[in-house]
């Protein structure tokens, strides 16, 4: 239990590296010169580097287990990134700091479902998976409110030193408390070509496409849109965007813990996804079509689109039924390459995207088309899925037995 908590605690500050740009906004603009185009590339390095070690991630856990894989990469760049970030004197500067910190946090997750995968039954991942990361998400929440206080009191500088001295600390707490799985007597695959074996699954390509972008809206808007739409819009500053992300993030940790339990309590994950998903959709319409509204009605809407957008632990346990077990390392963190790799491609996209479209005196209708963007392309992973084979909680499917390499 106590290798657990010391990799939830680092999850925590996983989904508090991802998310807290969004309030600090202000004083990287004042300080830095940062604008939103460079905001918009820190945050989409973050998801960016933390997809791309997924890879080298997943050949980790399968090889050398989740305690030596998760500490050594959090305290290394984890730690570091925080430090680079808080002597930062130039937009560049927190792009590598965010790209250093998405490595360092890169195997967070993957080393806990690890775990999970290796130890508990089917039926009962999609809650564990969904309640850690709805444990995690306060990471967002004190990303939020919290951090606006604390930057406001201390300076943003002194808080993130502190913060790498904590990550330090975390990743000292993984190293001594994991314990690794014991082995279950299946070959550790083929390097990288076991990525290969797992995309060539056809039964996993319609679940990628939402595991990719059910995510994305949520955690782009929360973690980078929010502060600049309610600064634009509404002239909201620091402590109102805070508030207002402090009840998302409520609302995503919320929302992780609901999905949770409920493909085993109809008895269907595919259809549970589909029904949250799509309420994520409509909330996303009513934003592009009504970007003024009042800040008391587009708070609401924000709150749905953060409840809603939690539905990655039960589109993992789907994803996790269909692999096969000497791949499980390389499958969970497959399918998390897909899901950060989506957010951080939307963070490029939606930045790009707001760049052409924001003309002066008219913010709403960038954001008309931010939001629009979202909503199509939370759409299309949508009915992608709708072809997606279901599998009951209670399942996995199996698999015949996978020869010994030489």
């Amino acid at each position: 239990m106590a290798g657990i908590a010391a990799l939830t605690a680092a999850y925590i500050l996983s989904q508090f590296y991802r998310s807290f740009l969004a309030v600090l906004t202000p004083a990287l603009t004042a300080e830095l010169g940062a604008t939103k185009a460079d905001l918009s590339a820190a945050s989409g390095a973050w998801f960016a580097s933390f997809a791309l070690m997924q890879f080298a991630v997943g050949v980790s856990l399968d090889r050398y287990g989740p305690r030596r894989t998760a500490s050594a990469i959090l305290g290394l760049c984890g730690g570091g990134g925080a430090f680079l970030f808080a002597f930062a004197s130039a937009p560049w500067m927190v792009i590598a700091a965010m790209a250093m910190i998405g490595v360092g946090c890169s195997p967070v997750l993957m080393a806990s479902v690890f775990i999970f995968a290796k130890t508990y039954s089917p039926a009962r991942l999609a809650v564990l998976i969904s309640w850690l990361v709805g444990i995690g998400t306060m990471g967002n929440v004190i990303g939020a409110a919290p951090l606006a206080a604390a930057a406001e009191a201390f300076g943003w500088r002194e808080v993130m030193a502190g913060l790498g001295v904590l990550t330090l600390a975390v990743s000292a707490a993984i190293l001594l408390f994991v314990r690794d799985p014991a082995a279950d007597g299946a070959p550790s695959g083929s390097g990288l070509r076991g990525y290969l074996e797992l995309l060539r699954m056809r039964v996993l390509w319609p679940i990628i496409p939402l595991t990719a972008l059910s995510y994305a809206p949520a955690a782009g808007i929360r973690g980078l849109w929010a502060g600049p739409y309610l600064a634009d819009i509404f002239g909201a500053e620091s402590l109102l965007i805070g508030q207002v992300t402090l009840f998302m993030a409520l609302a995503m940790a919320a929302g992780s813990f609901l999905y949770g339990p409920l493909d085993t309590l109809f008895g269907t994950r595919k259809w549970v996804a589909v029904a949250g998903n799509g309420v994520s959709v409509v909330a996303l319409v009513w934003l592009a079509v009504l970007p003024a509204g009042t800040m008391g009605s587009v708070t609401v809407v924000l709150v749905v689109v953060g409840l809603f957008g939690g539905s990655y632990g039960l589109l993992m346990a789907h994803g996790r039924a269909f692999l096969p077990p000497h791949l499980t390392g390389r499958g969970v963190t497959l399918l998390n390459f897909f899901s950060i790799g989506g957010v951080g491609a939307m963070q490029f996209a939606t930045g790009a995207l707001f760049s052409e479209f924001s003309t002066s005196g008219e913010p709403a209708a960038a954001y008309q088309w931010l939001f629009g963007f979202y909503a199509a392309m939370l759409a299309a992973s949508l009915a992608i899925y709708l072809m997606a084979r279901d599998v009951p909680p209670e399942r996995t499917v199996r698999h015949a037995p996978q020869p010994v390499e030489r």
